[in-house]
């Protein structure tokens, strides 16, 4: 089976023709740190209240890619990010969206889970609001309720919103930064290898989760967890890393297919585990 890289602009947008409406593009995207190359030539479109998983073996670039969706990457000396990346049509890169109102449109969920420790449960989840200019005790007690519910942890911290939020487990923890970033109410939630830290029952918690929260919001996932990436996701992109050691994408297709026929043989290698 011969390798085929899914990367012009014309493959992807005939790839999701049939799969509905596409918050986000990318396209020929480029980033590089102090002039070495990271990822090089991506170009995806990113399916509107579905999940989109990026896999790949470590280095391949794939928590590089996601930090370049809300453009965490301004915050590291000598990055640059070309291509373009555009959000419901308008080119993020381009100056027109602030950082700080982009990164409350993106949300992004971490690895580990990062709640402010000084903080109680309830100011962990309304703290987004408040930096956004929402006043008025009533509707942020609502928004609070409303996005631990949608976290599924309500029921188990509504009698403790005044505590601690270091007081929760680690799988509550990383439910409440999910909380503390639907709270304001995201297009697109991006996350970062979220259960890698967790136990098998808090891991399948967020998975369960998943299932709803694109009903609220489109989501990126990175995983290593190729059976993960099976469970929960409607899309997949696998990067590899090149002979210049820069990620690169080798194939883009909706999930079932990336793990039953995809159409370059790297990937059957790499979901077969035949290299790492």
């Amino acid at each position: 089976m011969e390798g085929r890289i899914v990367t012009t602009e014309n493959q992807a947008v005939e790839m999701f023709a049939a799969q509905g409406d596409t918050v986000m593009e990318l396209r020929g995207v480029k980033i590089e740190f102090s002039g070495v190359c990271a990822v090089r030539d991506v170009s995806i479109d990113i399916a509107r209240n579905q999940v989109t998983s990026l896999i790949g073996p470590s280095g391949s670039g794939k928590t590089t890619l996601l930090r370049a969706l809300n453009r965490m990457h301004d915050l590291t000396r000598g990055a640059k990010v070309s291509g373009t990346i555009t959000l419901d049509g308008i080119d993020i890169y381009g100056g027109s969206i602030p950082a700080a109102l982009l990164r409350s449109r993106i949300g992004m969920v971490f690895q580990r889970p990062n709640p402010f420790p000084g903080k109680t449960i309830y100011e962990n989840v309304s703290s987004g609001l408040i930096f956004n200019g929402i006043r008025g005790k009533a509707l942020i007690d609502d928004i609070v309720e409303q996005s631990l519910t949608s976290a599924a942890l309500w029921d188990s911290v509504k009698n403790r919103l005044k505590h601690r939020a270091t007081t929760l487990s680690g799988g509550e923890q990383q439910r409440l930064c999910i909380a503390r970033a639907l709270a304001v109410e995201p297009e697109i939630l991006l996350m970062d290898e979220p259960t890698s830290s967790l136990d098998p029952i808090a891991t399948q918690q967020i998975e369960d989760l998943l299932s709803s929260l694109k009903e609220l919001t489109t989501i990126v996932i990175v995983t290593h967890n190729m059976q993960q990436a099976q469970r929960v996701s409607d899309n997949c992109a696998f990067l590899l890393m090149g002979d210049d050691r820069a990620g690169e994408l080798i194939e883009f297709d909706r999930t079932e297919k990336i793990f039953t026929n995809p159409n370059d043989s790297r990937t059957i290698d790499y979901i077969a585990g035949r290299f790492g």
